[in-house]
């Protein structure tokens, strides 16, 4: 690591010294390259009885995960297979709602909840979940109201990818997109990538009851069915690693997804491959909405499958604190994955510590 980045490793030991971090790695690319690759703390176990962190584990990412779902179906968008602007029955007859294929990819088709309570052994039962939501009434006009469709999202834009290209979203993902930019990262894990997987653990006892919120409300809705997406017992099972649950189940590495931005952040090229045009990368970075999310409660700018912040960056973090995203004002792209169910003020201070050098 060039010395020029320093703080930004000084920052992430820090974390684990004071007891805020127990498992996680960070890279960032600048300037199209990597500067920053660390590791720290167990990847499974408690105490010092765990094994370590190794740049090749792999960890549930949660929402950090949405903007590589998105990819898979703005892919067949950039090859002319998908119409932004047709409603989702074009692709997917038995489809009720009538939504486009953009709001779908902007959070604004009214389908933040799966209907129909499961159990949490339905995240291994594709056809029910996708049967559900085809057959759903929406909770308002598509296009009036954005609401983070929080497990939703991934059925919604994996059934399209599955009906147009005939692979599910996960394979469609390792064929075309991880395999080719050599991205770490993937829905759906055979069992000798689930031999790599960090186990999550809650940093908080509290944690699952915080992120729920009220019993019945739109957020607990939207989070808490299927059951068990917040219960580590669930989380850390073969079945949930086996799953596609493409909102909230990627599997990644920190290097995976930072070489993803910095594709993106080239205008969608990496190592000489093109998978995008920059017509499309630009497409998909652009605000689609811009106003009130009622599922996360506070103003969101949503772009096809992103949050685009003030600063003019894009991305995504997810609920237990990953997050990743390019920052193309300042030239670099950034991926923080972690085990350790929690907060995001600690990628808040890494990101101080790295703008503080840039």
């Amino acid at each position: 690591m060039h010395a020029r980045f320093t703080p930004v490793r000084d920052c992430f030991h820090d974390l684990f010294t004071a007891g805020r971090e127990t498992g996680a790695s960070l890279t960032v690319w600048y300037d199209g390259q990597p500067v920053v690759e660390l590791v720290d703390g167990i990847r499974t176990g408690a105490g010092h009885d765990g094994e370590p962190w190794r740049p090749d584990t792999l960890v549930n990412v949660y929402s950090a995960g949405k903007p590589v779902a998105a990819l898979c179906l703005l892919m067949l968008v950039d090859q002319g297979k998908v119409d932004l602007d047709a409603p989702v029955a074009r692709y997917w007859p038995e489809f009720r709602t009538p939504a486009t294929v953009r709001q779908v990819l902007s959070h604004t088709a009214g389908l933040p909840a799966f209907p129909v309570p499961r159990p949490a052994a339905a995240v291994a039962d594709w056809a029910l979940l996708a049967g559900d939501l085809a057959a759903a009434d929406p909770e308002w006009p598509p296009g009036s109201v954005a609401a983070e469709h929080a497990w939703t999202y991934g059925h919604l834009v994996g059934e399209m990818v599955r009906r147009v290209d005939g692979r599910s979203v996960g394979r469609f993902l390792a064929e075309e997109i991880a395999g080719r930019w050599q991205l770490d990262l993937g829905f759906g894990l055979a069992e000798a990538d689930q031999r790599r997987c960090a186990d999550l653990r809650y940093g908080d006892p509290q944690w699952p009851s915080r992120k729920l919120g009220e019993p019945g409300s739109l957020r607990a809705r939207a989070m808490g069915n299927p059951a068990g997406g917040l219960d580590v017992a669930v989380l850390n099972s073969p079945l949930w690693r086996g799953a596609e649950m493409p909102a909230v189940n990627l599997h990644a590495t920190s290097a995976g997804l930072a070489r993803l931005y910095a594709g993106l952040l080239a205008g969608g090229v990496l190592d000489g491959v093109r998978l995008f045009s920059p017509e499309l990368v630009a497409e998909a970075t652009r605000v689609q909405h811009d106003g009130p999310d009622l599922v996360l409660d506070r103003p969101v700018q949503w772009t096809l499958g992103m949050q685009r912040e003030p600063d003019g960056s894009w991305g995504m973090g997810g609920i237990g604190g990953s997050s990743a995203w390019a920052d193309p004002e300042r030239g670099y792209t950034f991926a923080y994955v972690t085990a350790h169910l929690a907060e995001h003020d600690r990628v808040d201070e890494l990101v101080e510590a790295l703008h503080s050098v840039l």
